[in-house]
């Protein structure tokens, strides 16, 4: 699958998913690879925080792969750099506040210099092989978020990445009219769009309209104030600090992430009127009215500021008539960890506001007015969804053919689609998959490491050792241990009736790997007739002298 004379796209990451964006563009023997991000895990991976992209179909390929292009610093476009961007051995192209967060990953994993990331001026351009590619500001919830105009010898695609429209955005400037226009007159066989807010039929607002709400809410409230938001959004992060001031309330920031954005956007020329905040003793000993906290977590994740805040494990505290604004989208799949939290909340008598009931947050993804703008705009021969579960990005494909678009084309991750010359068409589907990040080490999420540890979380888990003498006969009494398996305080019961099952099934003279299955198989009966389960069992020879 090396590139001909045409115009290749493949999504090894984001489509059919939110999060993970991985793409790829090909032309004459070379691939561009726009974005390297992850996603979060989920209980169906225990144990595990984040989940990579596979990239062995481009890294079989690597002496074609000429650069890698970021749209944008969050963590679902470059979170994967630190874990895969080493072993592609090719440059890192990105905007100054997105080239700072990528610098300090590097720097966090000891991969300082090991990977090179060159950085590109706001509305820039670097060629690459066939490809010419320039940036274009387009507004986001973070700092320099950007499309990219990719010109190639078979036409342009523009590539949103996450974007929205924001006439008023509190950092950077807005996007221009004219300068989006001038792109549709250029001509575009290719837009390459968000699908994420499709089902949404408002625009999503603008940044600077969340102030008087926030505002009215940390004014009226009587106690401590905790302001829980995604940590990118420098733009909020400005936003709060201006509150912060205007309620006469000092300032404290309870999160990592959150130190890592306000020293990067500083660094980089945004922020400069944040406030001087205070460290978390200091604050504990002012008056309660007279404290403003901004945490992570509010997407219930179990090890960000606001959770251990709830529940008594930060040396922040908040308890009776003390208010917690989230000023964040529940994010699909995190219901159930934020309705922990918010009871735990309860719990100590602190008051909840979310955005259902002031208005205290916009997404930063573009709803069905906006895509129908961005349309007009473009004018482009083809649309490809990307960036959104299979509904979103159906609905979008959809969306696009009543707008008269001529070409919507749905795919989805490892689908080969050639958009030049002749009309867009899939023409192969190359392989794509997962890693899980265990620890330090990078596994395939449908391996065995992982698939043994589902089981043991929902079967338990039992050991057998069996003390056998050189004549090939047990020396002594079988000792059996069982790990999460439901019998409580039958317990004992449970492992001598094991310990039967495994001793009269053990046979000397036997093959010791056919002997010890046979163990195996007549110690899961007995658990399984005792709870209806099947643990795993893992039997032990002790030689017995």
């Amino acid at each position: 699958m090396t590139p001909g004379d045409e115009l290749l796209f493949c999504a090894l990451g984001g489509s059919g998913e939110i999060g993970m964006n991985v793409n790829l563009y090909g032309c004459r023997g070379k691939w561009l690879m726009v974005d390297l991000g992850l996603t979060f895990a989920d209980p169906y991976y225990p144990g595990v925080d984040l989940i990579l992209p596979d990239l062995e179909f481009i890294e079989e390929r690597q002496d074609e792969l000429i650069g890698i292009v970021l749209t944008h610093g969050h963590e679902d476009h470059i979170g994967a750099i630190p874990y895969l961007a080493d072993e592609l051995k090719v440059p890192l192209y990105a905007t100054p506040f997105t080239a700072g967060l990528i610098r300090e990953k590097l720097d966090q994993e000891g991969l300082t210099g090991q990977v090179k990331v060159k950085q590109i001026e706001r509305d820039g351009g670097i060629t690459l092989g066939p490809f010419d590619i320039r940036y274009v500001a387009l507004s986001h919830s973070i700092p320099e978020g950007n499309g990219v105009l990719i010109d190639t010898p078979h036409g342009k695609v523009f590539h949103t990445g996450d974007w929205k429209i924001d006439e008023k955005p509190v950092l950077g400037t807005p996007t221009g009219d004219e300068a989006m226009q001038m792109i549709g007159d250029s001509g575009v066989r290719a837009l390459v769009c968000d699908s994420t807010n499709v089902f949404d039929n408002k625009p999503s607002g603008s940044e600077s309209s969340v102030y008087e709400g926030l505002l009215q809410e940390v004014q009226r409230a009587e106690g401590r104030v905790l302001v829980t938001t995604f940590a990118s959004n420098a733009a909020r992060l400005e936003t709060l600090g201006r509150v912060a001031q205007e309620a006469g309330r000092e300032l404290v920031v309870a999160g990592r992430s959150l130190d890592r954005i306000i020293r990067v956007a500083q660094s980089t020329g945004y922020l400069q009127d944040f406030p001087q905040t205070v460290r978390f003793e200091d604050a504990m000993q002012l008056p309660r009215r007279n404290v403003m906290i901004i945490a992570t977590g509010g997407q219930g994740e179990p090890r960000a500021a606001l959770n251990r805040i709830a529940n008594g494990q930060h040396t922040l505290k908040l308890s009776e008539d003390d208010t917690v604004i989230f000023s964040s989208k529940m994010i699909p799949g995190n219901e159930l960890a934020i309705g922990r939290i918010m009871n735990a909340l309860s719990d100590l008598g602190v008051h909840t506001v979310t955005e259902k009931q002031v208005h205290v947050h916009v997404s930063g993804h573009p709803g069905r007015p906006e895509l129908k703008q961005m349309y007009d705009w473009i004018r482009p021969d083809i649309l490809i969804p990307v960036h959104g579960e299979n509904r979103h990005m159906r609905e979008q494909a959809w969306l696009g053919k009543e707008h008269r678009i001529p070409h919507t084309v749905f795919q989805t991750n490892g689908d080969v689609i050639r958009l030049a010359p002749g009309d867009p068409e899939k023409i192969d589907v190359v392989r794509t998959g997962r890693l899980i990040l265990d620890g330090d080490v990078i596994l395939p999420a449908d391996g065995q490491t992982i698939n043994q540890r589902r089981k043991m979380s929902w079967e338990g888990v039992i050991a057998v050792a069996l003390p056998i003498d050189g004549d090939d006969q047990l020396a002594g009494d079988v000792e059996v241990r069982a790990l999460g398996v439901p019998v409580e305080e039958d317990h004992a019961d449970f492992l001598a009736d094991c310990a039967d099952s495994a001793t009269k099934a053990w046979e000397s003279g036997m093959d010791e790997g056919k002997a010890r299955e046979k163990v195996r198989l007549a110690v899961r009966r007995c658990a399984n007739a005792w709870t209806g389960k099947k643990p795993i069992v893992e039997v032990m020879i002790v030689a017995c002298n």
